[in-house]
Parts: C-alpha cells; sequence; structure tokens
C-alpha cells in the first residue's frame, strides 16, 4: 500500500514516513517525525517534536501528538517521544514530549486515549490503558498495563497506577493506585478491588479470591503498611504472581498508596 498525503497536508523535510501511512487533509507533520506503517494522521491532526509512532496507530483530528512540554525547566529544542504500535489518539488529545534529550515520554502498544485527554511530560504508558474524555496525567505518571481511567479524572504528578486498575470518573489521585485496585474520589481512595476488570482480563475465580485477600490485608484489617506487607510477605501465597507485582509496587511507592 503506497503512503497517501493529502495535497494540504504539511510535512516538513526530513519527516519520515513508511509505506502505507495516510496524512489526511491539513494534517501537519515535523521535520523530526518518524511513522510506520499503517498509521493514519486525520485531518487537521499534528504529529511534532522528535517523535516516533510504531505500526497501526490512529490519530484523529485535531489532535496534537508531540507537543512541547509544558515543564518550566525546558530549555528548547524538539524532544523525544516514543509511541508503539495500534494506539488510538481521538479528538483533541493532547500528548507532550520530554523536557530534556536525556528524557523520554514513552507509550506501549494497544492504548486507547479519549477526547480531550492529555499526557504530560515524561509519562511512561504501558499496554492497553484506556483514558476516558478530559482525564489528564500530570508529568512523570507512570502507568501499568490494562489501566482503566474514568472521565475527568486527574493523576498528579509523580504518581504510579498499579496494573489492572481503575480509577474512578473526575477523581483527584495524589497517591499511587496499587495494582487490581479501584481508587475513586476526591481526594482518590482505594474502595475495593476491580473486580470487573479482573474478570474481563480472565482471571480466575481463585486469582480474585486472592486479590480480595491482598486488599482485605492492607485496607480493612487495621494494619499499617509495614505490618501488611510483613503479614504478605509471610503468607503461603507470597509467591503467587499477583502478590508478588503488589509487594513490588507498594516497596516503591514514594507518595504513599491511595
Amino acid at each position: 500500500m503506497q503512503t497517501q498525503i493529502h495535497p494540504t497536508a504539511i510535512v516538513n523535510d526530513g519527516a519520515e514516513l513508511d509505506e502505507g501511512v495516510c496524512v489526511g487533509p491539513y494534517a501537519y507533520i515535523g521535520s523530526k517525525v518518524k511513522i510506520s506503517k499503517g498509521t493514519e494522521i486525520m485531518h487537521h491532526a499534528t504529529v511534532d517534536g522528535d517523535t516516533i509512532l510504531g505500526t497501526d496507530n490512529e490519530v484523529h483530528p485535531y489532535a496534537y501528538i508531540g507537543g512541547k512540554t509544558h515543564d518550566k525547566k525546558y530549555q528548547g529544542g524538539l524532544q523525544r517521544l516514543l509511541i508503539g504500535d495500534d494506539n488510538v489518539f481521538r479528538e483533541y488529545v493532547t500528548v507532550h514530549c520530554a523536557t530534556a534529550p536525556n528524557l523520554l515520554t514513552k507509550l506501549g502498544d494497544n492504548n486507547l486515549i479519549l477526547s480531550y485527554s492529555h499526557v504530560a511530560h515524561e509519562c511512561t504508558i504501558g499496554n492497553h490503558l484506556i483514558m476516558s474524555s478530559h482525564s489528564a496525567l500530570g508529568g512523570h505518571v507512570i502507568v501499568g498495563n490494562h489501566v482503566n481511567v474514568g472521565w475527568g479524572a486527574g493523576i498528579h504528578q509523580f504518581c504510579r497506577l498499579g496494573e489492572y486498575s481503575m480509577i474512578g470518573a473526575a477523581s483527584k489521585v495524589v497517591q499511587d493506585v496499587p495494582p487490581y485496585m479501584i481508587s475513586d474520589g476526591n481526594p482518590a481512595t482505594t474502595r475495593t478491588i476491580n473486580k470487573i476488570g479482573l474478570e474481563r482480563a480472565n482471571f480466575s475465580k481463585e486469582e480474585i479470591a486472592l486479590v480480595r485477600r491482598i486488599y482485605k490485608t492492607f485496607y480493612k484489617d487495621g494494619l499499617n503498611r509495614s505490618q501488611a506487607i510483613d503479614r504478605l510477605s509471610k503468607n503461603d501465597s507470597n509467591k503467587n504472581s499477583l502478590v508478588k507485582e503488589f509487594l513490588k509496587f507498594t516497596a516503591g511507592s514514594e507518595r504513599g498508596l491511595s
């Protein structure tokens, strides 16, 4: 399949477009952008910065991928943004490049970023994220795989969202959200396990029961974080991969747990 570039699109000298890339009317492609096969840049969309887009991505109208960071430490130049394969950026989404040459904003594969959402500088996003409309990730946020961020939620800079976690609509997240949990509210707190999300991801009944025991240990048994970690570490289930992931995440928390 040949590359298709509409006559009204602006593709700057130096941009690299693979075969099968489609650039729609009035779209803008910066000079240091690299776009892999099968990716579609729709009308009036912008891809700028030192940005690499993988295969089969969709950039919808008026999205701005590769914009300059909002960080006041920015010293100029085109900085880096790395995006994997099969991602969808809906209308008016903004994704910013890093602040300095030694830093990186990075998204994995199969992420769905819905309209008017924002991904800030130096975010690291895994695979299969769903960001509902009008939600935002502050700078340096780290997002695990299979996370769901609800409509209008705001994630404070440097927070981490564990794998298979879910953030309720309009929540204000100021601490780390552990894997497999639902966090909701202003400020957001962990409410329960992400049971429906785990079921949809084909977790077994035994695995979901184990996640429920983890939740009970951390949030219902009256233990502080050190005591809860100690109890889980000494439990027979501590060799399970779910427990290991949870303990690894909590041990690495610098902002505390929601």
